[in-house]
């Protein structure tokens, strides 16, 4: 099984899912993905489309045995795992997407505004419901990485908070990045919130952290910056991308950006 981590993460935030399953004799294999932790960091935006990741994880996957596996993404890893069970099927005896669920065009804005529930975000108040950040990242990528730089281990807190039943049905905070002049605001710096611990005990926040603090934040938000050339590549799938594979989609009930 490969566990493939979204943003902001690295493959530590697998640790409970890798020793229940270890436990059950499962090889499993959680990697940091291109921009996060131990792995590359390249300059270029581009480095980080969807095409470089799977390559990436082709090597891995070579390197490991090239065995047929279960790929398991959460987040950002959710398109990866797709595309490399779309692209290169015999890799992939099933696949589980955590969070994000499998596009065939790929996950970008242009297959995500069309679901947008337009009852909770009017098309005039709210053109790009709770997708709005993605918008704001694109718009003003400089910003957003100086802001969740700013201080490190603030934003990592502020980021990974548990799941919130009074969110159901309303307006999200995704969804007020631009008027708000970023995720926040005039501060331009997250606020000081102590680490959610039923998320990540406080050993591995902190290994979260250091790694942040070597990487910064601009690799993993460049990978909001190819839509393009993740829908290029996704076009190149073949059966128009149609997964054969068994799939799982995992949803957080609570989940702003996605209970819609």
């Amino acid at each position: 099984m490969i566990f493939l981590h979204g943003w902001p993460g690295v493959g530590l935030m697998w640790r409970a899912q890798i020793e229940a399953f270890a436990s059950q004799g499962w090889r499993c294999i959680a990697p940091d993905m291109r921009g996060y932790g131990g792995s590359s960091t390249p300059d270029a935006p581009d480095a980080y489309a969807l095409k470089e990741i799977v390559d990436d994880l082709v090597e891995l996957h070579d390197h490991l045995g090239a065995s047929p596996a279960i790929w398991v993404g959460h987040d950002l890893g959710s398109p990866v795992a797709g595309a490399l069970a779309a692209h290169h099927a015999k890799r992939s005896r099933a696949v589980v997407f955590v969070s994000v669920p499998y596009m065939p065009e790929s996950f970008g804005l242009h297959s995500l505004l069309p679901l947008v529930d337009r009852t909770l975000y009017p098309a005039d108040q709210y053109p790009d419901g709770q997708w709005d950040y993605y918008r704001f990242y694109r718009m003003h990528f400089d910003q957003t990485v100086t802001d969740f730089n700013a201080d490190i281990a603030a934003s990592l807190a502020a980021i990974y908070r548990s799941g919130d039943p009074q969110s159901v049905g309303r307006i999200y905070r995704s969804a007020l990045v631009s008027r708000n002049g970023g995720w926040f605001g005039s501060a331009h710096r997250a606020p000081t919130v102590a680490p959610d611990a039923a998320l990540w005990p406080s050993a591995d926040f902190e290994a979260l952290v250091d790694a942040f603090r070597v990487t910064g934040f601009r690799p993993g938000n460049a990978w909001y910056l190819n839509d393009d050339a993740n829908i290029a590549y996704a076009r190149t799938a073949p059966d128009g991308g149609r997964l054969a594979q068994p799939a799982l989609f995992v949803n957080g009930e609570f989940d702003g950006k996605y209970f819609e």
